[in-house]
């Protein structure tokens, strides 16, 4: 048995969005407190390994990459599912702080192949230049992450302890990823041949030098985008209590982000997918300054609209990691420059709660100013990124 519709591979690999981000990315937020508690450590210890999973991530990123380019999506995907298991497994018997670590770098190879960047090489590799719409369907299912994630991991942990969630999480991974990553229509190995997917206009043909201009442009884009993400899912209650909302209200203003991102998705589905995606990543790069000018301007009142604005950009940020990379530079060798282009973002991602954490200690809500100017940044850099033009018809 295998999907034969585009639309049932996009269902599938979405599910295992979830359940990859909701067992990795968003499981330390339930579980870090009852893991330091039986582990004898501090919660922080507990986030520390998961920095290191996400240095991990970022290290094997062109590695991983590659493998998709040359054995295809399924295969990678398939042992990914296992490899997650595995780490579970190790975290959920986990008897030290060092076992900790150790599971969970072993856990941050399983992320950089099984996240988004993942998914993308394998729909790139599956439609070409016409992925562009099932990564879009794709990262609608991801951005339910949290709100199956948490939930579910909590539930677990309170009825089995934080142990047994790990263990069931490494379960859903075995029963539920492996079997919908096997049904996966089989693609042939090897590289994908340098014209299988290309248009006459690629910028993948234009010279070494451009073409690294471009890489560097684009992988600065990326960094700005997941720091800020990152900075502002660790600490955006604790900002819009500065702004001067109560406890309650931040807790539940800073919920509409999830919303809001997918919100952000659809437009890039609907209205916006008509659009060059380098287009609609410039009008996402300015969402977030113009949400903290609203917030800096009118205080509490105003932060709602913040979070909406942070959130719908963010989640056209995602898309465009996705998107912009095979508009730009083609199929052709797309899973292993996804892992580059995607290094200097999970080391910005990675250290992102605490340098921004020092910031808010330093300067509170003129924090913001330091997130804006490198949104400002991303946005002069996408500027200065130039889509290819058609190919002119011989004459």
């Amino acid at each position: 048995m295998h999907f034969r519709h585009p639309s049932a591979v996009i269902v599938a690999m979405g599910v295992n969005q979830i359940l990859a981000f909701a067992s990795s990315y968003y499981l330390a937020a339930v579980l870090a407190a009852p893991m330091g508690r039986d582990l004898g450590v501090a919660a922080s210890t507990i986030y520390a390994a998961f920095s290191v999973a996400l240095l991990v991530s970022a290290l094997a990123g062109p590695h991983i990459g590659r493998a998709f380019d040359r054995f295809g999506g399924r295969p990678v995907l398939m042992a990914t599912s296992v490899l997650f298991a595995l780490a579970l497994v190790l975290i959920g018997t986990a008897q030290s702080a060092t076992w900790l670590f150790a599971a969970w770098a072993l856990l941050g190879l399983a992320m950089c192949s099984g996240l988004y960047e993942g998914a993308f090489a394998t729909l790139v590799r599956m439609y070409g230049h016409g992925a562009r719409n099932p990564i879009t369907g794709v990262t609608l299912f991801g951005g339910f992450a949290s709100t199956v994630g948490w939930p579910l991991s909590a539930w677990m942990a309170a009825h089995f302890g934080w142990r047994g969630a790990c263990m069931g999480w490494a379960l859903l991974h075995l029963m539920v990823a492996l079997p919908l990553y096997a049904w996966l229509p089989r693609e042939a190995a090897g590289p994908a041949p340098a014209d299988a997917h290309a248009t006459p206009h690629d910028a993948s043909a234009g010279s070494p030098g451009a073409t690294l201009r471009a890489s560097l442009l684009l992988a600065l884009v990326f960094a700005v985008a997941w720091f800020n993400s990152t900075a502002m899912a660790a600490h955006l209650p604790t900002l819009l209590v500065i702004a001067g909302a109560s406890a309650a209200a931040a807790v539940t203003v800073a919920s509409l982000v999830g919303p809001a991102q997918v919100g952000g998705r659809i437009l890039e589905f609907g209205l916006l997918r008509r659009m060059h995606p380098l287009l609609s990543a410039r009008i996402a790069a300015l969402t977030h300054p113009a949400g903290a000018a609203l917030l800096a301007l009118a205080g509490a009142p105003a932060a709602a609209a913040f979070v909406i604005f942070h959130g719908a950009g963010n989640g056209i940020l995602t898309i465009a990691k996705g998107t912009l990379p095979l508009a730009l530079f083609g199929a052709a060798g797309y899973g292993e420059r996804q892992g580059l282009l995607m290094m200097p973002a999970r080391v910005a991602q990675a250290a992102a709660p605490w340098l921004f954490g020092l910031c808010i200690e330093r300067w509170g809500l003129g924090s913001l100013w330091i997130s804006s100017a490198l949104a400002v940044l991303a946005f002069v850099a996408l500027m200065m990124l130039r889509a290819p033009e058609p190919a002119q018809p011989s004459r």
